[in-house]
């Protein structure tokens, strides 16, 4: 399986994580790693760490790539002006040379998933890179309603709304928006994470989930209808909750997924529970993106300091959930019975372009 890599930002710990990751010859012979981006930025990070042996093959496209090699495909040719922990144009404008060319890569076929390497959004900016992050940039790419998801072994949240100023969430929330958010999550846990009948948690908007209206309208009108419309629909979904008392109490350990209203009702939780081991997924695509759950860290860039337990999750992640979607379309061609279904294996990838 070709996994495709972003390098990210390359003022940040992207390189560094990724040359750590894999120098593990164990972990190569796992998947086909083809990083994007510059061997030149790499040896650079390569130079800053200890006791890493690690060489990078060099190639001209995905079909060139060899197993068992660090693969890299060169995105450009001009140097680089490395800012160890700074916000730069160079370190916006190569990792949207990057993203844009494995993205590419990824539409056409050439690479099985993609996992990216942290960028940072003040950098992409002045890079002028017109989206909020990958997940927006992912979408317009590729198509489809994506979902931001944070995942983990204990715990599955995915959020309504992603990047937006706090003042403007409860006007971006409609009962459509957030049926299709449910409708995009249960799907994902059943094709990506093999859940047959998932469990979905649904957050309110405001304290207290409004108390019956006493705290905002939104979750009396907005939210409240659109869990009713998805259990009409099948979906076995609950709430609202009230965020504070819902992770307060443990009940994200009785549900397969929590849907959150915006993007720090649900990562913060998350990120207290999970941090370090969590994934961020982009579902609701026709294909596979994942990426570490922390930043560029530029606070520790350079110091040999850069933990990668969240990137190597991020890695695996992307290779089981492309099996479990090579699965699922598998039993439903042969009409497969779940408890008696005969094992999917890597050669039936084929499958999956006939879906």
């Amino acid at each position: 399986m070709k996994i495709g890599i972003t390098i990210g930002d390359v003022n940040g710990i992207g390189s560094e994580i990724i040359i750590k990751v894999l120098s593990n010859e164990l972990l190569l012979s796992k998947f086909t790693p083809i990083i994007y981006g510059s061997s030149k930025v790499l040896s650079y990070h390569k130079n800053t760490l200890k006791d890493i042996d690690a060489s990078f093959y060099n190639i001209t496209s995905a079909d060139s790539a060899q197993k068992g090699k660090i693969n890299v495909i060169n995105c450009w040719e001009e140097n680089v002006n490395i800012t160890l922990g700074q916000a730069t144009e160079d370190g916006g404008k190569f990792a949207y040379i990057a993203l844009d060319k494995a993205t590419r890569d990824l539409k056409d076929g050439q690479i099985d998933a993609l996992v990216t390497a942290p960028i940072n959004k003040e950098a992409m900016a002045i890079a002028k890179f017109p989206y909020p992050g990958h997940t927006e940039f992912l979408e317009k790419e590729l198509g489809g309603k994506s979902l931001m998801m944070m995942v983990s072994s204990d715990l599955k949240v995915a959020v309504v709304t992603n990047h937006i100023p706090v003042k403007d969430i409860a006007t971006k929330l409609t009962k459509q928006l957030i049926l299709e958010k449910l409708d995009t999550f249960n799907q994902s846990l059943i094709k990506d994470f093999d859940k047959e009948r998932p469990v979905i948690a649904v957050l309110g908007l405001n304290p207290h989930a409004s108390d019956n209206g006493t705290i905002g309208e939104e979750d009396e009108k907005i939210v409240k209808p659109a869990i009713i419309e998805a259990k009409k629909k099948g979906m076995i979904v609950s709430g609202p909750y009230s965020a504070d008392g819902f992770f307060g109490s443990g009940l994200y350990k009785k549900v397969d997924g929590v849907l959150a209203m915006y993007h720090d009702q649900g990562l913060i939780p998350f990120k207290t529970i999970s941090f370090g081991d969590g994934v961020n997924y982009t579902a609701g695509l026709d294909f596979v993106r994942t990426s570490p759950d922390h930043g560029t860290g530029y606070d520790i860039v350079g110091q040999d300091k850069a933990d990668t337990n969240s990137f190597v999750a991020a890695l695996f992640l992307a290779i089981n959930i492309r099996k479990n979607r090579a699965q699922y379309s598998f039993d439903r061609k042969n009409s497969i019975v779940k408890s008696q279904r005969s094992s999917y294996n890597e050669d039936d990838d084929e499958i999956l372009d006939e879906n």
